[in-house]
């Protein structure tokens, strides 16, 4: 019953009293009428429909309501993390007793989309207890964890048996055992990271905060030994030799997990032939084993300021399967005929043995497109190069003419010394060699998805849903509260549309936050069974086969091709099998993906901040990157942002107006905005809390109007 339920609530816009459920079902009898009340119960309390105040049901992403996890900041507001829409900020005064990590149930309070979307806790559907990760001192006499995430607020009571070998200054990892009572939690120590003045430390704590691990389980590293340094020339029967074609990568400076290889070829008719070769990661991770399980679990490699988090054993990520050069390596290719219009007229899918000529560099490449110079051993492939940057540029050209969305956002690189300590941080370079293996990348993940899902079999697909019309008319008003005027008919159902009015903002002195904000405005991208197309990529069907050393969905992609293609099983029982598997992995994959972008987020906040602790007192140049009621935030050229809290902006008392999402002055009326260039001071930092605070800047005297009224009062 409850799945017909469900498909009936499935309906926008449409609710039901129990009474019309019951007539829909056809239930006529006293006990079905129980039934169909307990599952609206368990339904509701689950949180897949809504009851609401009229005595009707709904389902629950039809309701007013969101649910998510929070994540609660040491300052006390909160953001509820949304997996497919623009995250939810809450304030302080709006938990309701929710604490981070917690599953709640939040209501939007404001409309607009602006800087932030707000919303107020109205239940906690599930507390949370993660990886407690922190100090292991003594407190009176008593071991405990002071936990690094100070939003942890319980006092915590440690397990005698798990204390032995932790000593003071100890970064500990715990994990709750139960809760003793509301301010209390039993915890027992599980991992020893290091002291907390070891270099790497710091970073470490957060990876296990996470839940990723930067060790590798012994029972994996014990399946390593059945694993090959290289090719053995059984491990190449039924595959084709491209040996001796010329095949080369393109990468980093300091890539070492290489899972991409390209070459071309001009054909007589004027058509390009671009292969696309990747690692055959799924030879050597497969079900039933240790190794798979792990890189299951762990879903993604995490990158991180001066280190990778590998999904993979480096055996396996740095050695048998990384595309190194002048080596053999196993490869699944997809070679596809191109033509002037960027169509694939063609293609093939199939395994291979390649030999990489050469580990070729963006910045070395870019010198050769971009400059005309050519970097030593770089001769031969000058060619091969310029071909490619005459079929990536057809490529991109038909992206665009079909409407693919280019937000262009900035990307800050955290520069570090040996021990970890950050010295510079700038905006990371993406030149036309960058651009060129993203276009090859792109044009072979479609034309891999195409290929099986024509063939009607169970599939992993990378997913991005239409934008929701009132979002991007929210962005479209405060765009217009700005003093824009956007021209032209928009239409969300259409990427094209997205575009063009990033085109007509273009010119604009704040267009990088005004990209920013309409990126928000638009549903994450995730991976599901179930083809919605790619809306910002403007394609019809699209999946992740490139990356399969770093991704495990692209892995089960590879596995999938194994199944279907190369050994030809469309069976009955293996359809079944992947109808069951693939809805449960690609959540677990689009879950864990979101975990690694908030640990490489709060590393890089933590690294941004103890930069920052070098250049208290000094002055930047920023732009207002957000608004709220508390305050605003300043992002400065190399995307380092900082808050100017609502308090401390001088020289008058500022209030927060929603409608143009703006902090205006009561007496002189001064408004702050998003867009507006202001000179800031960094008057505080702490790489321990992860937190920047600039001040403004204001013209003329340092003392605010407000001091000067005080002393002539």
């Amino acid at each position: 019953m409850k799945d017909r339920v469900l498909n009936i609530l499935k309906e926008k816009d449409k609710s039901y009293t129990i009474y019309e459920l019951k007539d829909i079902l056809g239930i006529d009898t006293t006990e079905e009428l129980e039934t169909l009340l307990k599952t609206l119960n368990e339904l509701e309390s689950n949180l897949d429909i809504y009851h609401t105040n009229k005595d009707k049901y709904m389902a629950f992403e039809y309701s007013h309501l969101k649910k998510g996890n929070i994540s609660v900041s040491e300052k006390g507001f909160g953001f509820v993390l949304m997996d497919t829409e623009e995250d939810i900020h809450v304030d302080k005064e709006h938990l309701n007793g929710a604490m981070d990590g917690d599953t709640v149930i939040v209501e939007i309070v404001n409309k607009n989309t602006g800087a932030k979307k707000e919303g107020r806790v109205l239940r906690i559907k599930a507390r949370y207890y993660g990886p407690i990760v922190g100090e292991y001192v003594f407190n009176d006499g008593n071991p405990t964890i002071i936990p690094n995430d100070r939003k942890i607020k319980q006092k915590i009571v440690l397990t005698k048996e798990s204390t032995k070998d932790a000593v003071d200054g100890h970064i500990v990892v715990g994990n709750v055992i139960k809760e003793l009572d509301r301010n209390t939690i039993l915890v027992e120590i599980k991992t020893i990271i290091g002291h907390k003045n070891d270099v790497g430390v710091d970073v470490e704590a957060i990876v296990y905060k996470h839940m990723f691990s930067p060790k590798f389980p012994d029972e994996v590293l014990e399946e390593l030994d059945e694993i090959p340094n290289e090719v053995r020339p059984e491990d190449k029967i039924g595959r084709r030799d491209l040996t001796n074609v010329t095949i080369f990568t393109i990468d980093g400076d300091d890539t070492k997990d290489i899972d991409d290889a390209i070459s071309i070829k001009k054909l007589d008719n004027g058509n390009y032939e671009l292969g696309v070769h990747i690692a055959d990661v799924s030879f050597y991770v497969k079900p039933g084993t240790k190794l798979y399980d792990e890189a299951y679990e762990r879903g993604t490699s995490v990158y991180l300021v001066d280190r990778v988090i590998p999904m993979l054993p480096h055996k396996l990520s740095n050695g048998i399967c990384s595309l190194n050069p002048n080596v053999e390596r196993l490869a699944i290719s997809c070679v596809m005929e191109i033509n002037s219009k960027g169509n694939v007229v063609s293609h093939d899918i199939f395994e291979s043995i390649i030999k990489s000529r050469i580990q070729m560099t963006y910045k070395k490449v870019n010198k050769w497109l971009e400059e005309g110079v050519i970097e030593q051993g770089y001769e031969p492939f000058t060619k091969d190069l310029s071909q490619m940057k005459e079929l990536a540029d057809i490529l991109r050209n038909a992206r665009q003419r079909r409407g693919a969305i280019d937000f262009d956002t900035d990307e800050a690189k955290i520069i570090a010394d040996e021990n970890g300590k950050p010295i510079d941080i700038v905006l990371r370079e993406r030149g036309v060699g960058e651009k060129l293996i993203e276009d090859f990348m792109i044009a072979a993940n479609e034309t891999v998805a195409e290929h099986v899902f024509y063939m009607e079999l169970p599939f992993v697909y990378r997913v991005h849903g239409t934008p929701k019309e009132e979002k991007i008319n929210d962005f479209l008003n405060f765009v217009s509260s700005l003093g824009y005027k956007i021209s032209g008919k928009i239409n969300v159902k259409y990427p094209s549309s997205i575009q063009h009015v990033l085109d007509q903002l273009k010119d604009k002195k704040e267009y990088k936050i005004l990209s920013s904000l309409m990126l928000r405005a638009m549903q994450k991208a995730v991976y599901q069974p179930d083809n919605i197309g790619h809306f910002g990529l403007a394609s019809k069907i699209y999946t992740h086969f490139t990356s399969p050393i770093r991704r495990f969905p692209d892995t089960t992609v590879h596995r999938l091709l194994r199944t279907y293609l190369f050994n030809k099983d469309e069976s009955k029982k293996t359809i079944d099998y992947f109808k069951e598997y693939l809805p449960v992995l690609t959540e677990h994959a689009s879950l864990k993906e979101r975990d690694a972008i908030e640990c490489e987020r709060e590393v890089e906040d933590m690294k941004m901040a103890e930069y920052m602790m070098n250049h208290v007192g000094e002055e930047f140049k920023g732009m207002i990157s957000g608004v709220t009621s508390f305050g605003l935030f300043v992002e400065l050229p190399n995307m380092i942002e900082g808050l100017v809290h609502i308090s401390d902006i001088k020289g008058d008392y500022y209030n927060y107006d929603e409608n143009t999402m703006s902090l205006v002055g009561q007496r002189h009326k001064k408004r702050y905005r998003i867009g507006d260039e202001v000179t800031v001071i960094c008057v505080s930092a702490s790489k321990e809390e992860s937190f920047i605070d600039f001040e403004i800047v204001t013209e003329g005297s340092d003392e605010s109007e407000g001091e000067q009224e005080k002393k002539t009062s």
